[in-house]
C-alpha cells in the first residue's frame, strides 16, 4: 500500500503524468484542492528565483538576494557547522520567496582543476565534499525548505555535458563518485536529489535503476524525489520506470501524453507510475507550500552578516614570509588591481546571485584600519597589459610600504558550460605581479577564483592570501584577515599543482567525444600526487595562520585516534586537524593516504586541547565490485594525523579483521604502482571489467537524437553543416570577448532531444526527428515533415487540458 493511495485513486491517469514533468520553467503541476504545486530555485551560492520570463542560465532577472561565499570557498572552513549557518539563510530567503526547493549544494569531485564549474563543487575528496555537503542541506532543511544536492553522478566536464558517457569502473564509481553523495543523504536527509544529464557506462543517469534505485533508495534509505537536471531528461518513459520522479522544465502535455500512451500501450506499468507519483506527492505534502502564508521577513543585515562571517572561514594563507601579514595599520599601502574596485565574488551560470548588497575592497577601506595612498587598477580584464596602467601601478608601487594586488581569474574562465582552456591567471596579471616585485617592497597577492591556479610569479609576491569567490561580502572579509581582526584558518579543499601538465590524463579532459574514459581510477587529486610523489604547488589540506600549533601524544584505538593539540604562538586561532588513512601490505590498488576524519579546533595562545577523531564507517572500507559490497580487507592499517595531506605530525596503526579475502591482479600492475602513463587503453579495460566504448564518430555520419548540435559541423547536409559552423564562430567570439554567452554555451553542448525537453511543449520528439532528417542530407523531406508536425504539435498543445481539479 502507497503512502498516498488514497489521494492518488482520486487522480485521473493523464493527472498522475502530468505529476511527473513541470508544469513551467520552475514549479510542479498542481491540483486545485488536492495537491499544491511546489517552486524550485537555483541556489548553491545564494537564492536564485526568477520571477519573470525563467530559464535555468541566469539569463533573466532574479529577485535581489545575499550573495554568500562559493561552495569550493566554504570547503576550506572544514567545517559543517559553517555550510549549515549558510544553508539556513539561503533556506530563510527561500522560504521568504516561497520557494519550496533550493537546488543545492553541488557535490560533485573535482575530477579535473579545468572543470569550469569547479567554483560550485566542494572538494576534490568525497569524504570532505559529503560532510560540508551534508551541513549544507541540513541549513537550508532548517525550516521546511528542501534541499536538492546535485548532480547525480560523475557529472565531471561542462563539455558535452548533456551527451557524454562516464565510462568509470565500479570501484572507483562508489569510492569517490558516490560517497560524497551518500554522506549527504544519510546524514543531511535531503527532500530532493537532482540526476545529472550524462550517461553512466551508458545509461543515462536520470534512467538508472542502479544509480536510483539499487544504490539511492535502498543502500541509502533516501526518502526524497528525484529531479532531473533541466533538459536532462532524455526517455521520460524509461526515467519513471527506473526510479526518477520528475522531468523538469515542463514540456507542454507531450511530456504527460507521452506517460499515458506508455501506459495505455503496455510499455510503463500504472504500478511503476504510482510508485513515482507516491514519492513526489510525500515530498510536496511534507513542503512549506502546504503553509503557503508562512513568510518570514527577510532580515537583509543580519543575512550580509553570515555572509562576512562565512568568508572570513573561507580565506587560506598561502605564504606568508618575514610574517609580512598581518598588517598593523601603521605601513603606507598601495591598492593595486582591478578586482579592488570592481569584485570578482561569483561564477557564472545558473548559480548567478543578483546580489542585494556588494562590497569592495574601496569601499571598505576607509573602515579597514589601513593607511592607503591610493589606488591603482594596473590591468584590464579580459585584455593585453596596458603600459600606461602599469606604469601608473609601479610609480604608486614605489611609494609604499606594502603592495596588495587584487586579481585572480576573470569572469571568462569559470562558468557553466564552459571548461577553463588553462589553469593559468591572465597574461597581463602575471606580468604586472613579476613588474611588481621587482620593485623590492613586499607584495601582497589577494587571489578572487573560484579553483585553483598556477603560479609562475610565486618568488615575486612575499605573501598570498586566496579569497575564492567570496560572496557579496568577501572584501570586507579578506580586509579583515590583512589587518589580523580575524585569524585565518582556511585549509584548500583540492590540490593547487605545479602545472597542469601534472594533471593526470589531463591531455584527454575535456573528452569532446562521447565516451570520457575515467582511466586515472582512483587516483584523483592528492589521491595521485601523494602515491606517485608528484610535486604540488600547494597540498591539499594546506593553510597557514598567523599562529602555530604542536601536535603530541597520540594515541589509536578502535574508536579512533586521541592527540593533544596546542596553540604554541602568541595569537588565538583555529586549527584543522585532519586524519589519513593508507595500507602499506595490500593487494588491492590503494592510494598512499585518504582522508577519514577531521577536526577543527580553536585555541588560545598557550592553550591545549585533548582532540578526537572517531573512526566511522568509511574508515576502513573498500568497494568489492564481485561481491557487490562494502569489505573491509585485513591487515595492519597505517594512520596520520597532520595538518595537510603532505604535513603528517603524528604516525600510528591499528590492526583490522578482514571482511574477504583479496588478491593480486598482475594486469593492473600501472596502477599498483601509480605509474599513470603506463596505462593503456587496455589496461583500464581490465580495471574497467570489460570492453571500452569506443569514440567512433566519423565526419559525414547520420546524426541522431543523442548528437550534439556542436557536431552539426560534420553533418551530411549542406544546412546542418553551416549552422554548426554559425555556432562555432559564435562561440569563440564571445570567449574573445571575455564575456561568456551562456545561450551559446547550452546550444553548443545541448543534444538534438533536448530541444524537445526545454521548450515547454513548442518542439515536439517528432521534429526533432525531422530537423534531424533535414540535416542528414534529406533537406526537403525533413523540412515537409517538420512543418506538417509543427502544425500538428500546435494543435496537441491548444486541444489537451488537463484538469487541475
Amino acid at each position: 500500500m502507497l503512502k498516498n493511495q488514497q489521494l492518488i485513486d482520486q487522480l485521473t491517469l493523464e493527472q498522475k503524468a502530468a505529476l511527473m514533468s513541470g508544469a513551467n520553467e520552475w514549479q510542479t503541476f498542481g491540483i486545485k484542492g488536492k495537491l499544491p504545486a511546489i517552486f524550485m530555485s537555483d541556489g548553491p551560492l545564494g537564492l536564485r528565483k526568477q520571477e519573470g520570463a525563467g530559464d535555468h542560465l541566469g539569463l533573466n532577472g532574479s529577485v535581489p538576494a545575499t550573495c554568500f561565499p562559493s561552495p569550493a570557498g566554504l570547503a576550506n572552513s572544514w567545517d559543517p557547522k559553517v555550510t549549515q549557518m549558510v544553508g539556513e539563510a539561503i533556506g530563510n530567503e527561500a522560504k521568504a520567496h516561497q520557494v519550496q526547493v533550493v537546488l543545492g549544494p553541488g557535490l560533485n569531485i573535482k575530477r579535473n582543476p579545468r572543470c569550469g564549474r569547479n567554483f560550485e563543487y566542494v572538494s576534490e575528496d568525497p569524504y570532505l565534499a559529503g560532510k560540508m555537503g551534508a551541513g549544507m542541506v541540513r541549513g537550508i532543511q532548517e525550516n521546511g525548505t528542501k534541499a536538492c544536492p546535485k548532480h547525480f553522478a560523475a557529472n565531471n566536464q561542462e563539455l558535452r555535458r548533456m551527451a557524454s558517457n562516464s565510462v568509470v569502473d565500479e570501484r572507483t564509481f562508489r569510492e569517490l563518485y558516490t560517497t560524497n553523495f551518500e554522506i549527504a543523504v544519510r546524514e543531511g536527509k535531503p527532500g530532493a536529489i537532482m540526476t545529472s544529464y550524462n550517461q553512466i557506462n551508458g545509461t543515462y543517469a536520470n534512467e538508472n535503476a542502479h544509480l536510483l534505485q539499487d544504490i539511492l533508495r535502498k543502500e541509502w534509505g533516501f526518502k526524497g524525489y528525484v529531479v532531473t537536471d533541466w533538459g536532462g531528461d532524455n526517455d521520460h518513459v524509461n526515467g519513471i520506470q527506473h526510479g526518477s520522479d520528475l522531468a523538469m522544465p515542463g514540456q507542454g502535455v507531450n511530456g504527460p501524453l507521452e506517460l499515458v500512451k506508455a501506459v495505455k500501450d503496455g510499455r510503463l506499468d500504472e504500478k511503476d507510475l504510482d510508485a513515482r507519483v507516491d514519492e513526489l506527492i510525500s515530498a510536496i505534502k511534507s513542503s512549506t507550500a502546504m503553509k503557503p502564508d508562512d513568510k518570514p521577513t527577510i532580515d537583509w543585515d543580519h543575512q550580509h552578516a553570515v555572509a562576512r562571517q562565512a568568508a572570513t572561514k573561507t580565506i587560506v594563507l598561502l605564504k606568508n614570509d618575514d610574517d609580512v601579514l598581518p598588517l598593523d595599520g601603521k605601513e603606507k599601502v598601495a591598492i593595486i588591481g582591478d578586482f579592488a574596485k570592481t569584485p570578482r565574488y561569483q561564477g557564472a551560470g545558473s548559480s548567478l546571485v543578483n546580489t542585494k548588497k556588494l562590497e569592495s575592497i574601496l569601499d571598505q577601506l576607509p573602515d579597514s584600519g589601513l593607511n592607503s595612498i591610493g589606488y591603482a587598477r594596473g590591468y584590464k580584464r579580459n585584455s593585453d597589459a596596458d603600459p600606461d596602467l602599469v606604469d601608473e601601478a609601479k610609480k604608486l608601487a614605489s611609494q609604499a610600504d606594502v603592495v596588495l594586488f587584487f586579481g585572480g581569474l576573470d569572469e571568462i574562465a569559470e562558468s557553466e558550460g564552459l571548461d577553463r582552456p588553462t589553469l593559468d591567471m591572465p597574461a597581463n596579471q602575471v606580468s604586472l605581479i613579476e613588474e611588481l616585485g621587482k620593485l623590492g617592497k613586499p607584495v601582497v597577492v589577494c587571489l578572487s577564483a573560484g579553483s585553483s591556479v598556477t603560479m609562475p610569479w610565486l618568488d615575486s609576491a612575499t605573501a598570498i592570501v586566496d579569497g575564492y569567490l567570496g560572496g557579496e561580502a568577501g572584501a570586507g572579509a579578506m580586509l579583515d584577515v590583512l589587518t589580523g581582526k580575524v585569524n585565518p584558518s582556511g585549509k584548500l579543499a583540492e590540490t593547487y599543482p605545479m602545472k597542469y601538465a601534472d594533471v593526470p590524463f589531463g591531455d584527454a579532459y575535456p573528452q569532446p567525444q562521447r565516451n570520457s574514459y575515467y582511466k586515472e581510477g582512483l587516483f584523483v587529486g592528492y589521491r595521485y600526487y601523494q602515491t606517485a610523489q608528484v610535486p604540488v604547488r600547494f597540498p591539499f589540506g594546506y593553510g597557514l595562520s598567523y599562529t602555530t600549533f604542536d601536535y603530541a601524544n597520540l594515541k589509536v584505538t578502535d574508536q579512533g585516534v586521541e592527540f593533544d593539540l596546542t596553540n604554541t604562538g602568541k595569537v588565538a586561532g583555529e586549527e584543522i586537524a585532519e586524519m589519513y588513512v593508507g595500507k602499506q601490505d595490500t593487494n588491492l590498488i590503494r592510494p598512499a593516504r585518504e582522508l577519514k576524519g577531521f577536526a577543527k579546533v580553536a585555541l588560545e595562545p598557550g592553550e591545549s586541547k585533548h582532540v578526537k577523531i572517531a573512526f566511522d564507517d568509511k574508515t576502513f572500507r573498500f568497494w568489492d565490485v564481485k561481491a557487490n559490497a562494502w569489505q573491509v580487507e585485513g591487515g595492519t592499517y597505517q594512520i596520520m594525523v597532520g595538518a595537510s595531506v603532505a604535513d603528517i605530525k603524528l604516525t600510528g596503526s591499528i590492526d583490522r579483521q578482514g571482511t574477504v579475502e583479496t588478491a593480486h591482479n598482475d594486469q593492473l600492475d600501472p596502477y599498483y604502482k601509480c605509474q599513470l602513463d603506463q596505462v593503456t587503453d587496455q589496461t583500464f579495460a581490465a580495471l574497467y571489467g570489460t570492453e571500452l566504448p569506443s569514440n567512433d564518430f566519423q565526419k559525414g555520419q547520420a546524426l541522431q537524437r543523442n548528437n550534439t548540435l556542436s557536431e552539426l559541423r560534420f553533418a551530411r547536409g549542406w544546412l546542418g553543416r553551416r549552422i554548426g559552423n554559425i555556432l562555432k564562430g559564435r562561440l569563440e567570439k564571445s570567449e574573445q570577448a571575455g564575456k561568456p554567452d551562456l545561450n551559446i554555451l547550452f546550444l553548443y553542448n545541448m543534444p538534438f532531444r533536448a530541444m524537445a525537453k526545454m521548450t515547454e511543449g513548442q518542439v515536439s520528439l517528432k521534429m526533432v526527428d525531422d530537423m534531424l532528417d533535414a540535416v542528414n542530407g534529406h533537406f526537403w523531406g525533413g523540412l515537409g515533415h517538420l512543418i506538417h508536425d509543427y502544425f500538428a504539435n500546435s494543435s496537441v498543445q491548444k486541444k489537451t487540458h488537463i484538469k487541475e481539479d
